[in-house]
């Protein structure tokens, strides 16, 4: 994580990146299925997933001291690197909005003050994934043999502008985040979202050894964050046991939702890098999504 020093409350837009994570269902006391928003008017902009559907978006209100705060999660889901590949994902919700239904919200996403204590009442957002490339095709031509439009540089704009004129444009403090190819999409999206909202950006990856070799020393700025875990996990901003619950995977005691806190809020230097994988018996380990 990076961010320039900004006063608490001030216009200030982060990219928080999770390539790392995904353990298991949340209980459902912990999270209600959120309402799907399908961008129908998108689709004159050529903004369409990979059949030509809307995209979509799942939103939930923020509240109270969090309505003019703003967290949009990028959902991941890897690529398609051929035809054959992407013309499979027309046939389920990796491609399809036709196969989307209402999800719950967890994690960084989470409506719980006790799980989400620094987000939980801001205006939360899941950005669909459905083009297969994180969000970067804009190809104009319809493939002719597939019929597969590769538009999703298309879909992210056209859902943010929609946000922005849902209030986000006024946001006070915004956060993008995402998982797996979703966290790619939002390095890839992070400059323009600073431009949209004026920002310092973050970048959380966890590629051990090459990964930390081109980090800055810790201790050099705290504005700079990190936690870096050794956990064999998938998304874990986006899954509540991991993100911040009893038994959540931690570093020198601190649990990934409190670091992410801190260091957004400036309450303390928030730099924890793990021991080399599998050091550390917090992890839940998980091969799977």
């Amino acid at each position: 994580m990076a961010s320039a020093a900004t006063p608490t409350w001030l216009p200030h837009a982060a990219v928080v990146v999770t390539l790392v994570l995904a353990l298991a269902a949340v209980p459902s006391a912990w999270a209600d299925d959120v309402d799907m928003v399908f961008l129908k008017s998108a689709v004159a902009k050529g903004a369409v997933c990979l059949d030509g559907t809307p995209p979509v978006y799942h939103f939930s209100p923020g509240s109270g001291s969090g309505a003019n705060n703003w967290v949009v999660h990028m959902e991941g889901g890897g690529w398609c690197k051929t035809s054959e590949e992407c013309a499979i994902r027309k046939g389920n919700f990796r491609g399809s909005s036709k196969y989307m239904k209402p999800l719950s919200f967890s994690g960084i996403l989470g409506g719980s003050q006790k799980y989400n204590p620094d987000f939980y009442n801001w205006n939360r957002v899941k950005v669909r994934y459905c083009d297969g490339s994180s969000f970067t095709g804009d190809v104009a031509a319809v493939e002719s043999s597939t019929n597969l439009h590769y538009r999703g540089a298309r879909v992210w704009n056209a859902i943010i502008e929609d946000l922005l004129e849902k209030g986000m444009s006024k946001a006070q403090n915004a956060l993008l985040s995402g998982c797996s190819a979703g966290g790619l999409a939002a390095i890839l999206h992070c400059d323009k979202f600073s431009d949209l909202l004026p920002a310092s950006v973050i970048f959380l990856m966890d590629f051990r050894k090459e990964f930390l070799a081109a980090l800055p020393q810790s201790g050099q700025s705290r504005s700079l964050g990190m936690f870096i875990d050794s956990c064999f996990a998938h998304c874990q901003s986006g899954a509540q046991d991991s993100w911040l619950a009893e038994g959540s995977p931690s570093i020198q005691k601190t649990q990934i939702g409190k670091a992410v806190g801190d260091w957004f809020f400036e309450r303390a230097v928030s730099q924890r890098i793990d021991c080399p994988y599998p050091c550390n018996q917090t992890c839940k380990d998980n091969e799977d999504d």
